[in-house]
């Protein structure tokens, strides 16, 4: 998710407001929310630096324990000692923290709040010194070569990437990326890595579910007054009309979005050192909890942990989960 219309986190602590709460903030912030959001597509946030303050180390018993280096192409370091993520505002933890706001350090990637657990926090000896997060609150995937470059100069053992929302969502479906430009841009991330650093790791994250997201917040008066300002409007317009036409334009950003999804599989299959999630963040059911209670698009510090989850089980295993 990101933010040409769209991404979402939750408040401090993890913690739901009620409805009431939810409406009274929406109320005073709505014409900054609506401001904010066209900025936020223009402009996003800051693309690079560390993670945060430093966060505790996860135990040494819940990381996996180091692998040999990779000698063939086709091997994977479970244990890689550098990570550089790069993509859109749920990298950046857009309205995690505050309205209208990124927070890195709720970033499933990179961040270094303790509820989220990130997979920097997992894998790396040294998670401040050694991760760095270039991703850009409404960035799409043409944006990626650029974020790639940047990540190339941190010499990292492993680049974590994840984009695409906002190539779906726009104001509207004709607006989408079509499927051969998304093809290409990510082919030419790919190539921008490893002319800099050929034997980085990548993984990558499929694009989430948007009519899920839609399905979780149309009937909620609080998400659907927030949507109405113009947050991903391909997918979230009219999000309470049961209408053919409604329908059929949300069936053709879902269908857009597995285009997108089969593209970053093909793409990460040709190079010997990429490992696609094979649909895991597509799949995953995220709740009204793992939701921003700012936007009810971005994932909250919980959504973050379940990225955080995914991912460390992804990079982690022993097989790619798309091997026989």
């Amino acid at each position: 998710m990101t933010h040409d219309d769209g991404d979402a986190q939750r408040p401090p602590g993890g913690r739901r407001r009620g409805v009431g709460a939810r409406g009274v903030a929406v109320g005073a912030f709505a014409a900054a929310l609506a401001a904010g959001l066209a900025l936020a597509a223009v402009h996003g946030g800051s693309g690079s630096g560390g993670s945060g303050a430093k966060t505790p180390r996860t135990d040494a018993s819940a990381r996996p324990s180091a692998s040999p280096s990779p000698t063939s192409e086709s091997e994977w370091n479970r244990a890689p000692e550098s990570l550089a993520a790069v993509g859109d505002s749920i990298t950046r933890g857009f309205d995690a923290c505050s309205l209208l706001a990124d927070c890195p350090s709720a970033s499933w990637a990179t961040g270094t709040d303790r509820s989220v657990g990130s997979l920097a926090s997992r894998l790396l000896e040294r998670p401040k010194a050694h991760s760095s997060n270039h991703a850009v609150s409404g960035s799409r995937m043409a944006d990626l070569p650029q974020q790639m470059r940047r990540a190339a100069t941190h010499d990292p053992d492993l680049v974590t990437v994840m984009t695409g929302a906002n190539d779906a969502c726009r104001q509207t479906t004709a607006q989408m990326t079509p499927v051969a430009e998304f093809r290409e841009s990510f082919r030419e991330a790919l190539r921008t890595l490893r002319a800099d650093r050929p034997k980085a790791q990548v993984y990558v994250a499929s694009v989430p579910d948007l009519l899920r997201l839609w399905e979780q917040g149309r009937d909620n008066p609080t998400s659907v007054r927030v949507w109405g300002l113009g947050i991903c409007q391909s997918m979230l317009k009219d999000p309470q009309s049961d209408r053919p036409v409604d329908d059929k334009r949300r069936q053709e950003v879902r269908e857009r979005v597995v285009a997108y999804n089969g593209a970053l599989r093909e793409v990460c299959a040709a190079d010997a050192r990429c490992r696609y999630d094979e649909g895991a963040v597509f799949d995953f059911r995220f709740s009204a909890g793992e939701l921003s209670s700012w936007d009810w698009f971005h994932p909250s510090r919980q959504g973050q942990q379940r990225l955080a989850d995914l991912a460390y089980r992804q990079i982690t295993a022993e097989e790619d989960a798309g091997s026989d």
